[in-house]
């Protein structure tokens, strides 16, 4: 096994099957995107080079910047929604009754297609036979919110069943890390006094920064391009209240027919997560890791 694994050719052959994938699948559309975004371009007739222009533009399109607001909105709120999921996966770590039935119970928005998600809460936000309006009129509100058609409220509408659709994910994440923790840390900590909350706040959460880093940024980064959910319950509307970066990109694409400006969306949007992924790295590095054995 030495030999064949100090065989420079060998390895290359190893590689070579995973970087052509890699290459085909993200690389090049990555710079064919970014090229597209240089071009005038309806989809059919032949490519007009417009250099920066569609870029220029992008700066000034006073649409696209709210729906970068609009995303980086859906982002705040999903890093402070890991808060509740943090706290959560600390109760389930614990040894409570019913742990491993409500851990499945938090697993099955994962299970469901985000179409189904999207039907299930258009049903439920419906404004005259939806659930919530219905519990809301029964308690003496008369005039419940039509809450996907107003524009002041649409928005955090949306939040919701984003956020219910990710918890299963995030805390079966930081779930694993907790019970990575070896029991003998806590059973000495117990000996020696220490109550759950400083258990909780002096060992465990230390222990999970670098998972707690790690969906910081896949939740920061994923709200910037997400897109599926309101596609279908809203389509960025109405008039464009709910509209995201990777809806307007949609829009502007394949409603519009100007491949080039939504290409140059689509590019800008991957440098601003790449921005976001380095400053928060950068944010949350830190020299010390904990080790434990």
């Amino acid at each position: 096994m030495n030999k064949v694994m100090s065989n420079k050719f060998i390895i290359t052959l190893y590689v070579l099957p995973s970087l052509i994938l890699l290459l085909a699948v993200i690389y090049v559309p990555i710079v064919l995107t970014g090229y597209y975004g240089l071009n005038e371009w309806d989809g059919i007739a032949p490519m007009t080079f417009v250099g920066l222009d569609n870029y220029k533009d992008l700066l000034t399109d006073s649409t696209f910047w709210q729906s970068a607001y609009h995303s980086l909105l859906l982002a705040l709120f999903s890093g402070i929604s890991l808060i509740g999921y943090l706290l959560v996966a600390l109760v389930l770590s614990g040894k409570i009754k019913g742990a491993n039935l409500l851990r499945k119970i938090y697993l099955i928005p994962m299970l469901l297609s985000s179409v189904a998600i999207a039907q299930l809460w258009m049903k439920i936000y419906h404004p005259t036979n939806g659930v919530l309006n219905t519990v809301l009129m029964s308690v003496g509100i008369q005039n419940p919110p039509a809450w996907l058609a107003e524009p002041s409220i649409v928005l955090f509408a949306l939040f919701i069943p984003i956020i219910w659709q990710y918890a299963g994910f995030y805390i079966l994440i930081y779930y694993a890390g907790l019970k990575n923790i070896p029991e003998t840390l806590i059973e000495a900590a117990r000996i020696d006094g220490a109550t759950p909350l400083q258990i909780a706040l002096r060992i465990k959460l230390p222990l999970v920064s670098e998972v707690i880093k790690v969906t910081i940024v896949l939740s920061f980064v994923g709200s910037l391009k997400y897109f599926d959910l309101i596609y279908v319950m809203t389509d960025g509307g109405p008039n464009g209240a709910s509209e995201v970066m990777a809806s307007y990109m949609y829009h502007q694409a394949f409603r519009g027919f100007d491949f080039g400006y939504g290409s140059a969306v689509a590019f800008f949007l991957l440098v601003i997560c790449l921005v976001a992924t380095y400053v928060i790295r950068k944010a949350t590095a830190s020299k010390d890791t904990i080790q434990y054995s």
